[in-house]
């Protein structure tokens, strides 16, 4: 059996869309979710910004910028007045814009429990990127402050909302695979000199913080176990400057509750695609990349007939729409995020571990 690519687009739209679409459509109100975004960044301009230029769930309202001039230009694009455009110093008056819903939290990673802590205690939502924070102390901080301000808090693991992973996840459950033995998942890139990222009091550690944290996740949702029985080694192999606070490589095993084992890798010395893996006793898939922003390729080989191989036709930012309307849709409905606080803490909780294991400090 070949599925088509028809087949996968009715099975994405089944997954997905059904998922998370059909209630934000029913209950939407008249007006969107205002957001304020926090930081002028990469992930910020370049990809949830444009997001909302085509959301049906949100608009832009408010911005919060060290750079005015920047705000500036980004507030003319996104119809932003300039009454809207915050410093770090005056944020906590967000407070008093009535225009504000939620905001997102899209600064290096240590800033993330005060800003998040911050924006709820002026009365709004949080959307904040991952990872939650650089401490678990932090992320109890955050879940506790949001759920005294009554604010929802939702960590932005936009994979979790992708219809590729989605079918993953689905074809796994089903039992498609039959019983789930291993699994495999890498994540890296080549990481230049100067990056905050390569600093630890802004990062909170290296690579793992950034871009293996994928892989931990992917090898939660896919499996819905949690991990324990954590063991990893760290190295750094370039010693040129750039990983005198972080370290460079890291790898790590850990043991499900089933007997599902994981063996993830990820770097910042080499290109190192996104990808998982997953070996079951009636077959295995694949998707390569995985983690990207889009083209995401899921490949499957079920037995002696059944084969997949599907290229995702979805494109940068639709995953950042598709979580902003599930967390509209927890706004306005008054739900749980799929991915609240709680499991941002989760990851953070087995980082710590594996830093630990790999004799490196714990977070």
């Amino acid at each position: 059996m070949n599925f088509t690519r028809r087949d996968f687009n009715r099975f994405a739209g089944l997954a997905a869309v059904s998922q998370f679409l059909p209630a934000v459509q029913a209950q939407t109100p008249d007006r969107r979710v205002g957001w304020c975004v926090v930081a002028l960044g990469r992930i910020s301009m370049d990809h949830f910004m444009p997001a909302m230029k085509t959301s049906q769930t949100g608009k832009i309202v408010a911005l919060v910028s060290g750079h005015r001039d920047k705000a500036e230009k980004q507030a003319a694009i996104y119809g932003v007045p300039a009454s809207a455009i915050y410093n770090y110093e005056n944020m906590d008056t967000i407070r008093d814009n009535k225009e504000i819903d939620a905001v997102y939290i899209a600064l290096p990673n240590s800033m993330h429990a005060e800003y998040t802590i911050r924006s709820a205690k002026a009365g709004k939502h949080v959307l904040c990127e991952k990872p939650m924070a650089t401490s678990v102390a932090d992320s109890k901080a955050m879940i506790e402050t949001c759920k005294t301000a009554n604010k929802k808090l939702m960590i932005a693991y936009r994979c979790q909302y992708d219809p590729t992973h989605l079918k993953a996840i689905e074809l796994i459950r089903s039992g498609a695979l039959g019983q789930v033995q291993a699994i495999e998942s890498a994540f890296g890139f080549n990481c230049g000199a100067g990056e905050w990222r390569l600093d630890r009091k802004m990062a909170g550690g290296g690579p793992l913080m950034d871009v293996g944290i994928y892989c931990l996740n992917a090898s939660r949702y896919l499996t819905g176990e949690e991990p324990g029985n954590i063991y990893a080694n760290s190295s750094v192999i370039d010693h040129d400057g750039r990983f005198d606070t972080v370290e460079e490589n890291v790898g790590w095993t850990m043991k499900f509750p089933s007997g599902i084992v994981a063996s993830c890798n990820t770097t910042y010395g080499a290109s190192m695609t996104g990808s998982f893996r997953v070996h079951g006793a009636k077959g295995m898939l694949q998707v390569l990349p995985a983690f990207n922003y889009d083209g995401m390729h899921l490949t499957a080989e079920i037995g002696r007939d059944q084969k997949i191989d599907e290229l995702s036709t979805a494109r940068d930012p639709i995953e950042f729409n598709w979580q902003s309307d599930h967390f509209a849709d927890c706004i306005w409905n008054n739900k749980m995020p799929k991915t609240p606080g709680e499991e941002g803490l989760r990851d953070m909780e087995l980082m710590s571990e594996i830093y630990k294991s790999a004799g490196l400090a714990a977070l």
